[in-house]
């Protein structure tokens, strides 16, 4: 049984305006952790009614927000960095009580999140604006103005560092905003408030209501005072936001599911193409959009690889979120957890089962799964084209570079590729055929957050990270100034 750490809220309320309040009806939802799959606390259910109190404090923020400087903006951000590092220990406790993420896995969270506010301090202090000359005639440059008020829509992995990702970056745009956080992890965003009071965010700037998606989510998205929405989640959910952002023509950043790759050609460093395979698709629980869950081997090395990938699956730790020896814990709450188990079932008549495919024998209760994985995987099978979200990995057979670029593409996904080869060329070719977003060669997912981020197909719309960001919570105006006399073509002035 896992321990509650200290300081958990008896409830979860919205902050709005600055202050802490209820949702508007009363209503509340229970918040359960993945160990014992037990309520230990509720969270306000916000509506309608709560996103609109929470429009109208945003907009009466965003003159004062929006007008201040940029270095000044950006040493509010600072001030959360700060906030949030000296909370690091609690902040991980947290994150990994609600998620079931790994202690030691959670501990990563601050500093990332931390260095999120920082970086985009420096991005908006030193970001320039472009100017144009055409000669003596005439002169242009583009002013850049924040676009209002922003709506964030956050996932349930890793939710801390990825609400920061959204937060930062429109803060600095002079943005306001309203965050809707995932409802199966909401605890993390609880800690938002006191940072941001304790930074001098002013009141309504940044206004957090919790919720179903259906509701909170739903009411954010159809909003007319809400031009931009930045989303992370699933692939469906992101079709429906875009359509329900049609009728209002909003600006839209959707960072949608993966069924990221991981060729691995006979003449690559097979040590280190196991430790990338193993870390990258088992690590945070495999809840992570860029895992590499379609593991492409070449002939000549696939059986030594698989019954080696097979054979670091079984010996990876799985156990209680808390233990700091964990490397696997709980999946995050059971609708997933059964979802998982049933592409386990599927996979297991469309495959070979060769590691995990079940619940470990020492954890009795709890949404725990061994991780998991299948060889022999088909292209048309459904645990090669459908994305699980778990701990489970397929892997498949290619021959030549041509078929692995095929059997790479050969999803409706495209978030992130990861290639594993000595000859460089090959791998510079293979990167620029994949269709990802993102390619890492002889490395596992290390990025700069200078980089864009996002994908193509059915893994997003847009980029987000570094100056992209800046970009996408911005609107750029272009103006001309004439240097001299204009000499415009006199219609009508013939009589």
């Amino acid at each position: 049984m896992s321990t509650a750490p200290e300081g958990l809220p008896s409830i979860i309320r919205h902050w709005i305006g600055g202050e802490v309040v209820g949702a508007a009806d009363g209503r509340t939802f229970d918040v359960t952790d993945p160990v014992s799959n037990t309520a230990y606390t509720q969270a306000a259910r916000g509506a309608q009614a709560d996103i609109q109190q929470a429009v109208e404090a945003a907009r009466a923020a965003f003159p004062g927000w929006s007008g201040i400087p940029n270095r000044e903006r950006a040493g509010v951000l600072y001030r959360i960095a700060d906030a949030v590092e000296a909370r690091h220990d609690r902040l991980a406790r947290f994150e990994s009580y609600d998620s079931g993420l790994p202690i030691t896995q959670a501990k990563g969270q601050a500093r990332r999140a931390a260095e999120n506010f920082r970086y985009f301090a420096d991005v908006v202090v030193a970001l320039g604006e472009e100017a144009f000359r055409q000669g003596d005639d005439q002169f242009s440059y583009v002013v850049r103005t924040p676009v209002g008020v922003a709506g964030l829509i956050t996932p349930w992995n890793t939710p801390f560092m990825l609400e920061s990702w959204k937060l930062a970056p429109a803060l600095a745009s002079g943005c306001t905003l309203i965050l809707k956080p995932a409802e199966w992890t909401p605890l993390s965003a609880s800690l938002w408030p006191e940072i941001f009071a304790e930074a001098g965010v002013p009141a309504g700037v940044v206004n957090i209501v919790h919720g179903i998606g259906e509701e909170a989510g739903q009411a954010l998205v159809d909003h007319p005072d809400v031009p931009l929405i930045s989303f992370t989640g699933s692939t469906d959910t992101g079709r429906h936001i875009i359509r329900s952002s049609a009728q209002h023509l909003k600006t839209t950043s959707m960072e949608l599911g993966g069924k990221s790759p991981v060729v691995v050609f006979a003449d690559a460093d097979i040590e280190a193409a196991l430790d990338s395979v193993v870390f990258g698709v088992f690590s945070l629980n495999g809840e992570r959009c860029t895992a590499g869950s379609r593991v492409l081997v070449e002939r000549p090395l696939y059986e030594e690889f698989t019954r080696r990938l097979a054979e670091r699956a079984d010996r990876v730790k799985v156990g209680l979120p808390s233990d700091p020896a964990t490397e696997v814990g709980a999946l995050v709450h059971t609708e997933h957890y059964a979802r998982v188990l049933n592409y386990v079932e599927i996979g297991k008549k469309e495959a070979r089962l060769v590691a995990g495919g079940a619940r470990p024998d020492h954890l009795t209760e709890g949404n725990y799964l061994q991780p998991t994985v299948f060889a022999d995987v088909s292209r048309d099978a459904r645990i090669f084209q459908e994305e699980i979200f778990g701990p489970v990995v397929a892997v498949a057979l290619f021959d030549d570079e041509a078929e692995a670029v095929e059997l790479a593409n050969a999803t409706q996904f495209g978030l992130a590729a990861y290639i594993w080869t000595s000859n460089l060329k090959r791998g510079h070719r293979i990167a620029h055929a994949v269709e990802s977003g993102m390619v890492w060669i002889n490395s596992h997912n290390v990025r700069d957050l200078r980089t864009p981020f996002g994908g193509v197909k059915a893994s997003g719309v847009g980029r987000e990270g570094g100056a992209h960001s800046i970009d996408f919570y911005t609107e750029s105006k272009i103006v001309h100034i004439a240097l001299g006399d204009v000499h415009t073509p006199r219609f009508g002035a013939a009589r």
